[in-house]
């Protein structure tokens, strides 16, 4: 069961400790590396504890007890239950390494508990803390080939074969962009026949994108159809990633009729494509949608950076008198206030971000394989060090994820649409009423009245749920309905009914402070998917009989999905 501590926010200074768009974008034209120099943030923190000596001292001394302590054998330190690095039995049995671990588990509290007594503002925290997490992720003694005994073991199993597929494998990561152990193997799944598989045609192919109509699978469908948005910097089929984990199909089998959108991977010759051009193509596929099915209005969903270009679509319609085409609006792990999220706020500032967009400028458009980097380096333990170890030390392919496979399937993003979208981040202004334009009209989200359905993860490192529901509060809509889920960023979104340990709050996100309502929302079991589907059909119009052809006269089904955008590496 997941209590109301499972749902408590982080220890302050910092709201969150994940990173919004802005530091994504900026540390993928520059280089997560740039995070691991030293700046004015070490110099402060180093003033901070020389203010402190009595503190410094008494850390430093306990560290040496334990360690002595740790030498003779007497120490009880152990990891945490959750903490599978050491989980093989020759961590507790062999001296030399339960020393070891100990040793490192000791120091490694130390480090962090020296930052905590710092007292630094959250800025410097922030920077500071990513940098502690990845040295002591590195320093691991079970990332030691010498050390490690899942190495060993598989040494002697395979002759020291392990040992020759290990190097080869880290040769050919490091040759090649995203230079991180691959997470899964290139061939491992085939778009179009063990993902993407839900039956649909493209309907409308633009320049910038297709439109996807997905065959109906009940007898009967709602009037009023749904438009899936997804992101700009992945693949849309995340959201039709596998047969009974399909957010599509699962939709389709609730008699909604559904279309999705499957951005162009554009290269530099798109490099002046921004927000307008991105914009323009929501309206379009929206007015395709409303001719092939005689509706006037259209539910809008839409995901991350997807979300952000929706809701700044929606707030031009409303602007130009046109919402009326929207039967509701729904944004999942989107940011649309991306003040103060952890590290990633303290990480961004004009210089890096002018800096990042001349990258991208110059080349004409921003490496999703650079994306991809910075995605590892945020969770370095299970994204980077998890798989080091499975792949080099033991030599072993990684096992076959189809959402890890959809990850590595990466796209690249405009230079103009990395510039707006950068710039948007380090100023905040969607929160700002005019801050930023979409196809000439200022945005202003509080004038976006249509109906909202906002979906946030727990355990999300991308898009924090906290900003989340800040963002959701932005809108100016009198029905809003926060769904948190307990996922993380992506098993937020691929949540299909029947997990037993799955489970959400629901309520309307009223209150000014995100742990207050966590407090007083309702708690439900299982998928949110369910909620959603009802939420949808009380806004969707009465039932019809469902279209035996996809498409209409003007606009004839083409390809059949997952269309041809797709397959664009």
């Amino acid at each position: 069961m997941v209590t109301n501590s499972d749902y408590a926010a982080e220890p302050a200074p910092a709201d969150e400790l994940a990173a919004p768009l802005d530091l994504l974008l900026t540390g993928s034209a520059v280089g997560i590396g740039r995070r691991m120099l030293p700046n004015n943030s070490w110099s402060r923190l180093a003033v901070h504890l020389a203010r402190r000596p009595r503190v410094v001292g008494g850390r430093v001394l306990a560290l040496r007890h334990e360690l002595t302590d740790i030498a003779r054998g007497r120490s009880e330190r152990a990891p945490a239950k959750a903490d599978k690095r050491f989980a093989d039995p020759a961590w507790q049995s062999n001296p030399i390494l339960k020393r070891s671990m100990q040793a490192y588990l000791a120091a490694s509290d130390t480090a962090e508990e020296l930052l905590t007594d710092a007292h630094l503002d959250w800025k410097d925290e922030q920077w500071i803390r990513f940098v502690i997490d990845n040295v002591l992720e590195g320093v691991s003694p079970s990332n030691n080939p010498l050390l490690n005994p899942l190495g060993w073991k598989a040494l002697v199993d395979t002759g020291g074969a392990s040992a020759v597929r290990g190097l080869r494998r880290f040769v050919g990561d490091m040759a090649r962009a995203p230079r991180v152990p691959a997470m899964v193997e290139p061939n491992a799944f085939t778009v179009g026949e063990n993902v993407a598989v839900t039956p649909g045609s493209v309907v409308l192919r633009t320049e910038v994108f297709e439109l996807i109509q997905y065959t109906p699978q009940t007898p009967r469908v709602h009037t009023v159809p749904l438009l899936v948005v997804p992101p700009v910097i992945n693949k849309y089929y995340i959201m039709d990633i596998a047969p009974h984990r399909s957010m599509i199909e699962y939709f389709l089998s609730q008699g909604q009729q559904v279309f999705a959108i499957s951005w162009r991977n554009p290269s530099a010759a798109q490099r002046d494509w921004g927000f307008d051009t991105y914009g323009q193509a929501i309206i379009d596929a929206l007015g395709a949608v409303e001719t092939i099915t005689g509706s006037e209005r259209t539910h809008l969903q839409a995901s991350c950076s997807g979300g952000i270009l929706a809701a700044m679509t929606a707030a031009h319609l409303t602007e130009i008198g046109q919402d009326h085409r929207l039967a509701g609006l729904t944004l999942m792990v989107t940011v649309l206030d991306q003040a103060r999220a952890g590290f990633a706020a303290a990480a961004i500032d004009e210089d890096t971000a002018k800096t990042a967009i001349a990258v991208s400028q110059r080349r004409g458009y921003l490496d999703g394989r650079a994306l991809a980097e910075v995605f590892a380096w945020l969770r370095p333990t299970d994204l980077v060090w998890r798989y080091w170890v499975n792949n080099y030390l033991q030599g072993r392919a990684p096992a076959p994820f189809d959402v890890l496979f959809w990850n590595a399937d990466t796209t690249r993003m405009t230079a103009a649409l990395h510039r707006d979208m950068v710039l948007m981040g380090v100023h905040n202004s969607l929160t700002v009423p005019g801050g930023v334009h979409m196809l000439g009209t200022p945005v202003d989200l509080s004038r976006v009245t249509v109906d909202t359905y906002v979906v946030a993860g727990l355990a999300d490192h991308i898009s924090p749920w906290q900003a989340c529901y800040r963002s959701a509060r932005l809108l100016g809509s009198k029905d809003c309905r926060f769904v948190l889920s307990t996922s993380g960023h992506i098993a937020a979104l691929v949540n299909p009914p029947g997990n037993p340990k799955a489970a959400y709050r629901v309520g309307a996100p009223d209150d000014a402070d995100p742990a207050a309502w966590v407090d007083n929302a309702a708690q439900q079991s299982d998928s949110w998917w369910p909620d959603y589907a009802q939420w949808l059909a009380e806004r969707s119009g009465p039932e019809r009989d469902a279209p035996a052809t996809l498409g209409a006269p003007d606009l004839p089904a083409q390809d059949p999905a997952p269309g041809t955008y797709v397959h664009t590496h």
